[in-house]
C-alpha cells in the first residue's frame, strides 16, 4: 500500500489562505483569507484597492508616507482588508455566510473582527498574530471560536 502524506483539513484551508495572500497589492502586509463551510471554499479575499481603483503598488503607499504606525488610521488606506473582500466577494455572489469558518493568514483587526461577527461567522482560524486587544475582547464577548493556527 502506497502512503500519501495529505494535510488535515485544517492544514489545506490555511495553506490556500496562504496562496491567496501572494495575490495581496498591500505594500505592508499581504494577508489571504477562505471562507470555508462544510469544507467547501466559497469564497476568498486578500487585501488590495477596490475594483477598478490603482493599486498600492503602482501608487505607493500613502499610511508610509505619512509614517503611520500599523493599525492605525486605517481610513486613509486606499486597500480593503482581505476578511472585507471575501465578505463582500460572497454577497456579491449571493452566497450566504453565516455558520462558516475563515482561515486568514493574520489575525483580524477590530474593524474586520466586527464585520466577521454580523457576518455570522462561526469560527476564525488565523496563523500570524496582530496586535489588537479590542479585537480579541470582542471575539472573546462573541460567539465565535478564534484559534491561533500552528
Amino acid at each position: 500500500m502506497i502512503y500519501l502524506e495529505r494535510p488535515n483539513w485544517n492544514e489545506y484551508f490555511m495553506e490556500m489562505a496562504e496562496l491567496v495572500a501572494k495575490r495581496a497589492t498591500c505594500l505592508r502586509r499581504r494577508v489571504g483569507a477562505v471562507l470555508v463551510k462544510d469544507r467547501k471554499v466559497l469564497a476568498t479575499g486578500y487585501n488590495g484597492a477596490p475594483k477598478a481603483i490603482s493599486h498600492c503598488e503602482e501608487t505607493g503607499c500613502l499610511r508610509t508616507e505619512l509614517e503611520i504606525p500599523s493599525g492605525e488610521r486605517h481610513e486613509i488606506c486606499r486597500g480593503v482588508h482581505a476578511e472585507q473582500n471575501l465578505v463582500a466577494q460572497a454577497a456579491f455572489h449571493g452566497v450566504k455566510t453565516e455558520g462558516s469558518t475563515v482561515y486568514c493568514t493574520n489575525q483580524p483587526c477590530v474593524i474586520c473582527t466586527k464585520i466577521l461577527i454580523n457576518a455570522g461567522i462561526k469560527k476564525i482560524y488565523y496563523k500570524n498574530s496582530y496586535a489588537d486587544k479590542f479585537a480579541e475582547k470582542l471575539l472573546n464577548e462573541s460567539q465565535v471560536e478564534f484559534i491561533k493556527f500552528d
